[in-house]
């Protein structure tokens, strides 16, 4: 049976549709903006990205845009990395209530990307929910959320953070416990350096249960602070290094007794040796009122050296 003109011209249309269908999602899929490095692979979705390396290792580039997406990773050892310094944005959402990278894989590491806005029922919404396995970040930013950086404990990996910004973060309101900018459960061990930390909005700046910390050459500073705590709190105690930071402590504290503090919730961690040097550290002027450097409960021989300290701030004070 012969076919129709008609039948012949719809059946090419037909042809064509899809063909120009499936240029158009092949152009779609080349502009996705999550790309597998190592395959060359893109995806529309970051969650797929993650799924797609699995057990794997691999490196996820990120176009620059803002982003209100988040993703869960289970498994393998992935780099999130902007393909622009500072013009990756991830605004506002969060998988599981929890975080836009909710990581529990053997490995993560974080390059280039700004979090913002991240806030979720229990008030603990963080840029970065870690759960287990090692994280390295670099150079990224974490702002006006209720946390930057949050994790559970994992005493076998490690934790280093460098060349950050927090700023606008932390609470303790709602009569929940607080957020910090950063909070860091039991690790094996923190590393902080050449890192801000800005315009807390309640909590510690860094509060840290690793057992090793290494928070060096940072700038904390507390002067539009609202409602703030600490700078540097190790509720367990930690050995290692606090070294070449600037403090500068703002009017608007919650808790203002202490710039430092060493082991407040008892000792989990041996202090034995814990090295504080050559930080510079004041209360903002115009502010009129005593504090203390160093407030120590572990009851170990910390290595107090020496450090440029303001008027009105005692060097040490046992507790």
């Amino acid at each position: 049976m012969s076919k129709s003109p008609y039948m012949i011209g719809s059946l090419v249309g037909l042809a064509a549709l899809l063909a120009w269908a499936h240029d158009a999602s092949a152009q779609a899929d080349q502009n996705a903006p999550f790309q597998i490095a190592e395959t060359g692979q893109k995806f529309r979705i970051l969650d797929q990205a993650v799924k797609a390396i699995g057990d794997g290792e691999g490196t996820i580039l990120i176009r620059p845009g803002l982003y209100q997406q988040c993703a869960v990773q289970e498994e393998g050892s992935i780099a999130y990395r902007a393909a622009a310094i500072g013009q990756v944005i991830f605004d506002r959402a969060t998988c599981e209530g929890k975080a836009a990278l909710v990581l529990r894989g053997r490995g993560a590491s974080v390059d280039g990307i700004i979090f913002q806005g991240m806030a979720v029922p229990d008030a603990n919404g963080a840029g970065i929910r870690l759960e287990k396995g090692d994280l390295v970040v670099t150079r990224s930013i974490f702002r006006d959320s209720e946390q930057g950086i949050l994790t559970a404990p994992d005493p076998s990996s490690n934790i280093r953070i460098d060349q950050s910004t927090f700023s606008g973060l932390g609470r303790c309101d709602r009569g929940l416990d607080c957020a910090h900018s950063i909070y860091i459960g039991d690790y094996g061990s923190l590393t902080v350096t050449n890192s801000r930390f800005e315009r807390g909005n309640g909590g510690h700046y860094v509060k840290s249960r690793a057992a090793r910390v290494d928070i060096r050459d940072n700038a904390f500073d507390d002067s539009r602070g609202r409602t703030t705590n600490y700078m540097i709190d190790l509720p367990g105690g930690a050995t290692g290094t606090i070294s070449g930071n600037k403090f500068v402590q703002g009017e608007n504290k919650e808790n203002y007794s202490a710039f430092i503090t060493v082991a407040p919730e008892g000792k989990k961690h041996s202090s034995a040796g814990l090295s504080i040097f050559n930080n510079d550290a004041r209360i903002g002027p115009g502010i009129d009122r005593n504090s203390t450097f160093l407030a120590d409960w572990s009851g170990d021989q910390i290595n107090l050296g020496v450090n440029r300290l303001g008027s009105n701030l005692k060097r040490y004070e046992r507790r």
